[in-house]
C-alpha cells in the first residue's frame, strides 16, 4: 500500500506545485524527482530540449505533469512555460527547484510554512532561497556574482536581499503570469523579482541549505550570462530612476496628502536626526559635484547605498538649478585654486583660457575644487541640520 507524500495535504490546501526546469541533467534528474515525489505529487517538469537521456528518464514518472520543448530555449523560457501550465492546472503558487541536485527537498517546508502564515489581506509574497553565500563550499564566482546582483537589486527596488540568484523559490502564479517577461535565460530570475517588487509584491529571502556536488552539471555561462544580467540591470536603473521611483512617490503623495507626505516621506519623523541630516548632505554633495547630467541617477544610487531618504536627497541635489550654477562653478574654481596653492583670484575671464593647455589646467582645477567644495559644504550642512533636527526632536519629547 503506497503512503501519501509527506506534504501532499499542505500542497493541495495551498494550491501549490513544484516546477522543475531541466536541461541535460540525466545524472541527477531521476534522484531529484524521486526525492520530491516523497513530499508531493504536484510536479510540473519542463524538459528544455535535452539531448541526453532526460526524455527516457521522464517516462518513469507518470505521476508528474511533463512538458517537452522541442529545442533548448533557456531556463527563463522553461520557467515561463511552467508558470503558464501551473495556472491552467489550477495552482496558485509554485516552488521552483533546480534539477542538478543542489537543493534539499526537505526545505520545501520552509516555503510552505511562510505561505501558510500569510494572511489573505497581506500583499502577495515571492520567496527566494537564501543559500548563505558566505558559507563553506560556495563557489567564489557564485558569491561575487550574487553580491553584484544584490547591490543593483537594492538600487532599483529600494529593498534588500541577501541572495537574488537562487533557483529555489516560491512564486505567486497569477501575479507572475500577468508580468511581461522578456528575457529567456538565467536573467529571467532577476527580471521577475525586480518587476514583482515594482508591483508591491513582498519579495524576501528564506533560509535554505545548498549542496554543490563535484559532478554537478551547470549550464551557466559566466561571460554571456553575466553580460545579459548587467545589461538587464542597466535598463532597470533607467526605468526605476526615471519612472518607478517618481511614480511611487507621486502615488504616495496623492494617497497621503501634503501634510502626511511631508512628515512621513520627506521628514520621516521616525528616522534619527543624523539620518535625516545625512540625506540632505548627500543631496548637496551630489548637486555640487562635477557629475553634470548624472546628478539624478547618482543621488538615487547613493541614497540606496547609504540607506537614506531618497526624496530628501533628490530635493536637495537640485541646488544645481540654473540660477545657482554660475555660483557653484565659480566657487569650485576658486576652491581648486586655493588647494593647488595658487591663492584666490577673484577675476575669472574667458580670455584666461586661450589655449588647450589652459583649458585642461582650468578644468582640472575646477574638478578638484568642485569635489572639495562639495565635501566641505555637505559636511557643514550635515552639522547644521543635525543640530536643528536634534533640537526639534527634543522639543517634541518635552511636549505634554
Amino acid at each position: 500500500m503506497n503512503s501519501s507524500p509527506i506534504y501532499q495535504s499542505r500542497f493541495d490546501a495551498l494550491k501549490c506545485c513544484i516546477i522543475i526546469p531541466t536541461y541535460n541533467n540525466e545524472q541527477s534528474l531521476g534522484t531529484v524527482i524521486e526525492n520530491l515525489l516523497a513530499y508531493s505529487h504536484n510536479l510540473i517538469i519542463i524538459n528544455d530540449g535535452s539531448t541526453d537521456g532526460t526524455k527516457e528518464i521522464l517516462t518513469l514518472f507518470s505521476q508528474a505533469h511533463i512538458i517537452h520543448l522541442s529545442e533548448n530555449r533557456g531556463k527563463g523560457t522553461a520557467l515561463k512555460t511552467g508558470f503558464e501550465a501551473a495556472e491552467k492546472l489550477g495552482f496558485e503558487y509554485a516552488i521552483s527547484i533546480d534539477s542538478d541536485g543542489q537543493h534539499y527537498p526537505d526545505d520545501l517546508d520552509v516555503f510552505l510554512t511562510h505561505l501558510e502564515r500569510k494572511a489573505p489581506s497581506h500583499p502577495e509574497i515571492l520567496l527566494v532561497g537564501d543559500r548563505n553565500m558566505g558559507g563553506d563550499g560556495i563557489p567564489g564566482k557564485s558569491t561575487k556574482g550574487n553580491r553584484f546582483s544584490n547591490f543593483w537589486y537594492l538600487v532599483v527596488t529600494g529593498s534588500q536581499l541577501h541572495d537574488t540568484q537562487s533557483g529555489y523559490r516560491l512564486y505567486p502564479i497569477k501575479v507572475v503570469n500577468q508580468i511581461k517577461l522578456y528575457t529567456r535565460k538565467f536573467e529571467l530570475e532577476i527580471e521577475v523579482i525586480v518587476k514583482a517588487s515594482w508591483r508591491n509584491v513582498e519579495v524576501k529571502n528564506v533560509p535554505i541549505k545548498v549542496l554543490y556536488p563535484e559532478n554537478r552539471v551547470t549550464h551557466f555561462r559566466p561571460f554571456m550570462d553575466i553580460t545579459r544580467i548587467v545589461l538587464l540591470y542597466m535598463w532597470f536603473v533607467l526605468v526605476s530612476f526615471f519612472y518607478i521611483h517618481p511614480r511611487n512617490k507621486y502615488q504616495d503623495f496623492k494617497e497621503k496628502g501634503f501634510k502626511r507626505f511631508w512628515n512621513e516621506d520627506i521628514l520621516r519623523s521616525q528616522e534619527p536626526p543624523h539620518k535625516k541630516a545625512a540625506a540632505i548632505a548627500l543631496g548637496i554633495f551630489v548637486g555640487i559635484s562635477p557629475l553634470w547630467g548624472l546628478h539624478t541617477m547618482m543621488v538615487f544610487l547613493l541614497a540606496a547605498v547609504f540607506k537614506v531618504n531618497k526624496v530628501i536627497a533628490f530635493l536637495f541635489s537640485n541646488i544645481s538649478i540654473p540660477p545657482f550654477i554660475p555660483f557653484i562653478i565659480y566657487g569650485s574654481y576658486q576652491m581648486g585654486s586655493v588647494i593647488l596653492g595658487k591663492g584666490v583670484s577673484w577675476s575669472m575671464r574667458l580670455a584666461d583660457f586661450n589655449s588647450t593647455e589652459k583649458i585642461v589646467e582650468g578644468l582640472g582645477q575646477y574638478i578638484i575644487g568642485s569635489i572639495s567644495l562639495a565635501i566641505v559644504v555637505s559636511l557643514s550642512v550635515w552639522i547644521i541640520f543635525y543640530f536643528l533636527f536634534s533640537m526639534s526632536e527634543q522639543k517634541q519629547m518635552v511636549k505634554p
